[in-house]
């Protein structure tokens, strides 16, 4: 969790807002704005707030693509809120809880939310937010606006990131209800990604498969990015992609571009001061040698076999090659395997369809979200939910 000085020590950079220009302002009283939307919009007229600084950032990617990484760049910048949870709102609270527009519904949500991890950590008081999310809430992106305007407001900032990786899923549900989002899909290569998935033991393979867990992981990854990027087509200009490697290599470069997107100060000495979560302290899966240098890109060179690299870029060669990333295995090798790969590739992505369709989709949602880390009770004594304590 982040200290309380940490955060007083990232709110004292925070940028200066800038006042709406008369233009601007007179485009603004001609937009009819609903009644839980009002006060966000005083605050946008009275020059407190500045339009394309609020515009909420979303940073996305399949996870172990090091979105953590990117997102505490971003906060470590300044004038960003800092929440040190994923808010799991279009994933798991949208699921389980159903429409917000319906007031039982939104109690339900509280009863639970203001009991878990992602309530503890906002440093928000219970009875104020819960008394704004019931009156004013009436769909996710509301309920994601209110939360993480209070703790913008608490922080003194007036813009903020959220960071949860499955939320590439939802983005078209996430542009509806919130149409000024903008979108950061961070792209790590999928023989590094799938290595960490198959670490954490996220993703299983078919019973009745031979091959390593670890190529299940790397198909989750392929299907991920390739259910992303079609989604980054749809929205347009509001979404950007960011390459890892490139964030890693060259910092400075995708940080200034990172900054044109979003139409934030991204300072790259200044993150480096600041040094928020795993920009001071690597988020890694494997052991870390502390006499030796952090090396996270490339793993896949020393730890897969020839055989197993061979299958794996079978599986997902087309997604990296299409992604830049050049393939290690001889060509010939490959096709020789086109045809049994294409129908595992074919299965896992039925697979993972039927389980998104049944999520989201299905009254069997409500069995699936039942009970799972997030939505756990938690404890501000130990630290951890009691569900990890099962």
């Amino acid at each position: 969790m982040i200290s309380a000085k940490l955060v007083s020590d990232h709110t004292a950079i925070s940028p200066r807002p800038t006042k709406l220009s008369r233009h601007r302002i007179l485009s603004l009283n001609r937009v009819t704005f609903s009644g839980h939307e009002s006060m966000h919009y005083i605050r946008l007229m009275a020059g407190t707030e500045n339009v394309a600084d609020c515009a909420p950032v979303f940073v996305v990617g399949c996870p172990r693509s090091a979105k953590t990484l990117l997102y505490n760049m971003l906060v470590s910048a300044g004038g960003m809120a800092v929440y040190d949870a994923e808010s799991n709102v279009f994933n798991l609270l949208l699921p389980r809880f159903g429409d917000l527009s319906v007031p039982r519904n939104r109690e339900r949500l509280m009863s639970t939310w203001l009991r878990s991890k992602m309530f503890a950590v906002s440093g928000l008081d219970s009875k104020q937010i819960k008394t704004r999310v019931l009156d004013e809430c009436r769909s996710y992106g509301d309920f994601l606006r209110i939360v993480m305007e209070e703790i913008a407001l608490r922080q003194n900032v007036n813009r903020w990131a959220e960071c949860t990786p499955t939320h590439l899923l939802y983005l078209p549900e996430i542009k509806r209800s919130m149409p000024r989002a903008l979108v950061i899909h961070i792209i790590r290569d999928g023989r590094d990604v799938a290595l960490s998935l198959d670490k954490q033991k996220w993703v299983r393979n078919f019973w009745w498969e031979k091959k390593p867990t670890v190529m299940a992981a790397a198909l989750y990854w392929r299907w991920m990015v390739r259910r992303g990027r079609e989604y980054g087509r749809i929205i347009g200009s509001s979404y950007m992609e960011v390459r890892y490697d490139e964030l890693v290599r060259e910092p400075r470069r995708v940080l200034a571009e990172v900054s044109r997107f979003i139409d934030h100060e991204l300072d790259y000495d200044r993150i480096l001061r600041t040094g928020i979560g795993s920009v001071s302290k690597p988020n890694t899966s494997f052991e870390v040698d502390q006499k030796s240098e952090f090396t996270p890109i490339g793993r896949w060179k020393n730890l897969l076999s020839g055989d197993d690299l061979a299958v794996m870029e079978g599986l997902i060669g087309d997604i990296l090659v299409e992604l830049g990333y050049p393939l290690a295995t001889e060509s010939h090798r490959l096709l020789s395997q086109q045809a049994n790969l294409a129908l595992t590739r074919r299965l896992y992505d039925l697979r993972f369809d039927f389980k998104q369709w049944i999520k989201t989709k299905t009254r069997l949602n409500k069995f699936w979200h039942r009970q799972v880390p997030p939505l756990a009770p938690f404890s501000k004594a130990s630290g951890v939910s009691q569900f990890n304590k099962t």
